[in-house]
């Protein structure tokens, strides 16, 4: 199983209230990221997903539990990321999350997709900034960006997720400058997308760890849902361009 240095690595910690038996998958990027906590112990891997998310996801999740000596009706709740991001991946970490949660018979906690980008480089930076600026590649000359700042033990949403095209966003950033960029669109898009004197995270250190440090602030906060209640977050509704269009955005482009 291709996986990162932190798969299957258990951390040990003394179990407590505020340490809460957790499921969290997401597959909104091209990786694929599931944790799980249980028992003092917290299991995590991160592997390549895209096309391959959908067949992964549930021997992922199998092969964590089965290693936490649990099943998924041991866990309090599941957590999944639910975008932006990719249009397949937000589904399938949708209807996944739903059915394992629905079987079971536990609530579900969505997360901000993009926060969890926030939280990885927040720990990468050793928390040098309370305010991450998130840009992900959105393909078609396109970012989902978000801004997010880390006050009293968590994440609070300044700019909610929304889909930018490539030029509003680098004058918006012109026009206001951040400190701290993280996200894949750092590396999509280059020397496009200026960000001044930022510190610039490109690459995520370990998703699978953010996504189930947000998944413990959101039970924490009281935001488990009824799984029948759980939704992607979409923000394009287009997927596709015509002929016309992609040929219009190269000429854009040249």
């Amino acid at each position: 199983m291709s996986s990162s240095p932190h798969s299957a690595c258990p951390t040990h910690a003394e179990a407590t209230p505020a340490s809460p038996a957790l499921l969290a998958i997401d597959t909104s990027t091209e990786r694929l990221a599931v944790a799980a906590q249980a028992h003092g112990r917290q299991l995590r891997l991160v592997e390549p997903g895209g096309a391959l998310a959908s067949a992964r996801l549930l021997p992922a999740v199998r092969s964590l539990l089965a290693q936490l000596g649990c099943r998924v009706s041991a866990m309090q709740a599941i957590a999944f990321g639910h975008g932006p991001g990719a249009f397949t991946g937000l589904r399938t970490a949708c209807a996944v999350a739903q059915g394992l949660a629905l079987g079971a018979g536990r609530p579900v906690l969505p997360i901000d997709s993009l926060a969890i980008v926030a939280d990885d480089a927040r720990a990468q930076t050793q928390g040098r900034h309370d305010t991450v600026h998130v840009a992900m590649d959105a393909r078609m000359n396109e970012i989902y960006a978000g801004t997010y700042r880390w006050a009293e033990g968590r994440w609070q949403v300044l700019q909610a997720p929304a889909l930018w095209p490539l030029a509003a966003l680098a004058a918006h950033w012109q026009a206001e400058a951040p400190a701290c960029v993280a996200g894949s669109a750092l590396a999509a898009f280059g020397d496009q997308l200026p960000t001044g004197g930022a510190e610039r995270v490109p690459t995520e250190h370990d998703r699978a760890a953010a996504l189930l440090r947000l998944a413990q602030q959101a039970w924490l906060a009281g935001e488990a849902i009824d799984p029948a209640l759980a939704l992607p977050l979409y923000l394009r509704d287009k997927v596709a361009q015509t002929t016309a269009e992609r040929e219009a955005a190269k000429a854009a482009a040249a």
